[in-house]
């Protein structure tokens, strides 16, 4: 422990209280290391650090999608296309998106408990800006803002498990967080639409809110400091360049569909922000590989050089891609083709998110038992099968049909998320936890944003060109579904890790 840490938890190592410092060396004991000592359960200091930031995960996790359900009635009360809505779900993930990289920096220069109050502190000043938003402006910059503080949640959490859990429990782990990541937002649309049944849109933000402040002061009584911070420098130019290189790409792909007015093929808006991203995307893992030399890049890429991470970044791009685009049609879908209610919309949703969180744990147990494999090729089979069957809707399909496919398809993703999310982080050397766990993240969100904005610019666009709802619905799972086809390639690559230093 520095003396910095000292000071900031009020005492040396053998004073440590609600926030003192903890780290892995404290789970085990004398002599031995986590991995040798083992024991059949977490030490409890363990569990009470993974529950706070779990319970604050599923907060932010939760709002993240509460506005999907919700997207045709505020083109209504905002006035705004289709097009413009789905912002509130692009840019949130775009947001989370040049935030997470800098989350390696945060990580390293703010202790534990700074992170999580930085973190939620902005998600919650961000909801209060939503909740009074007076048109759609206001209200993206809330989003904008809550995205901000999401973005330094998850690799928190995923960094905290990697540095305290030994390698034997962390599928066990990563099973239970599912719950968090997927439960939450399965439970998002349900009660976006209980709330858009009896209240106006901005109730959505305003019921969050006591949540968020509840998990504040959970954290302030419980959370403690893990591990020392250290002194990494911020390369301004590194962050100033992911604006443009993320921006551009999933703006240029929103805008696919031209004005979506039957115009044929890319605008010149969408050339020009392509061009732009894939240039400033270049420029940015040329200076990371530059700042790599000195020991201070924003994204330490050397996490690329482990191939199991590799292979798991790419399945989650994947599997991200097709998700999130999915999650913002099918409200789309049942709403204006089939014609149901926000409500019943909700409902359609939460079984799948529940079966996706619930089996969470079951499966991570069967990945520290069989490895990835068996479960990341089945699971990308499904994912195509269920895409496809998507493709295939009509406006005589019945909703516990829609409903029975969505259930499917989440299961499904469970199989990819978690051995993906752990066979991928296990190679790695302690150095590259934060940035692993950034990198992940970051392609995660980048690769949602762009899922979402592509297939509702086909969606729209195939819309307008052909007059009908239910050829833009077709043209944007077909894409999904062909897309999801790479899972099934790269599940097939998968084999399990052992540790640190592995390829």
């Amino acid at each position: 422990m520095t003396p910095e840490t000292q000071s900031s938890t009020g005492g040396p190592p053998e004073a440590l209280a609600a926030h003192g410092t903890f780290t892995p060396e404290t789970a085990a004991a004398p002599g031995r290391t986590p991995e040798a000592d083992a024991p059949d359960k977490l030490p409890r200091d363990v569990v009470v650090i993974i529950s706070v930031l779990l319970v604050s995960t599923f907060t932010v996790f939760l709002n993240e999608t509460i506005m999907n359900v919700a997207l045709p009635r505020l083109m209504t009360a905002l006035d705004v296309s289709e097009s413009t809505v789905q912002w509130l779900s692009t840019g949130f993930m775009l947001t989370m998106a040049v935030v997470i990289p800098a989350t390696g920096f945060i990580l390293e220069r703010l202790s534990t408990r700074q992170a999580y109050f930085l973190a939620m502190g902005l998600f919650t000043t961000g909801t209060v800006i939503a909740a009074v938003a007076p048109g759609f402006g206001v209200l993206l910059l809330g989003r904008v803002v809550q995205a901000s503080g999401t973005a330094i949640m998850m690799p928190l959490l995923m960094t905290t498990i990697l540095t305290l859990v030994p390698m034997n429990k962390r599928g066990m782990v990563m099973g239970n967080i599912t719950i968090a990541m997927s439960v939450a937002p399965a439970l998002g649309p349900t009660v976006s639409g209980l709330i858009l049944e009896h209240f106006e849109w901005r109730f959505m933000f305003i019921f969050v809110l006591p949540v968020a402040l509840l998990a504040l002061l959970v954290g302030a009584k419980f959370l403690i400091n893990v591990g020392e911070t250290g002194h990494q420098r911020l390369d301004a130019l590194s962050v100033f360049l992911t604006i443009p290189a993320f921006g551009g790409v999933v703006y240029g792909l929103s805008q696919l569909g031209g004005s979506h007015s039957g115009q044929a093929g890319p605008s010149s808006n969408a050339i020009v922000a392509l061009a732009v991203g894939v240039v400033s995307l270049g420029l940015f893992v040329w200076r990371q590989l530059s700042l790599q030399r000195t020991g201070a890049p924003l994204l330490d890429l050397r996490a690329f050089q482990h191939r199991m991470f590799t292979v798991s970044v790419l399945l989650l791009v994947v599997a991200m891609v097709a998700l999130f685009g999915t999650v913002i049609l099918l409200p789309l879908f049942l709403q204006k083709v089939l014609g149901a209610e926000p409500l019943v919309t909700g409902l359609v949703m939460l079984p799948g998110g529940l079966a996706m969180g619930l089996s969470g744990p079951f499966i991570g147990r069967m990945y520290d038992k069989i490895g990835p494999r068996p479960l990341t090729v089945t699971g990308s089979a499904l994912m195509v099968i269920c895409l496809w069957q998507f493709a295939m809707m009509n406006g005589s399909t019945p909703i516990w049909w829609v409903t029975v496919i969505q259930t499917v398809l989440n299961f499904a993703l469970a199989m990819l998320f978690t051995p993906a999310f752990t066979n991928g982080l296990n190679p790695l050397p302690p150095q590259l936890y934060s940035h692993g766990s950034a990198i992940l993240g970051t392609l995660q969100q980048v690769a949602g944003a762009a899922g979402t904005a592509l297939l509702v610019a086909l969606f729209a666009a195939g819309t307008a060109i052909h007059g009908d709802l239910l050829d833009g619905t077709r043209i944007a799972f077909l894409t999904a579904a062909g897309i999801a086809v790479l899972a099934v390639v790269l599940s097939a690559m998968m084999r399990k890790t052992e540790g640190a230093g592995g390829h």
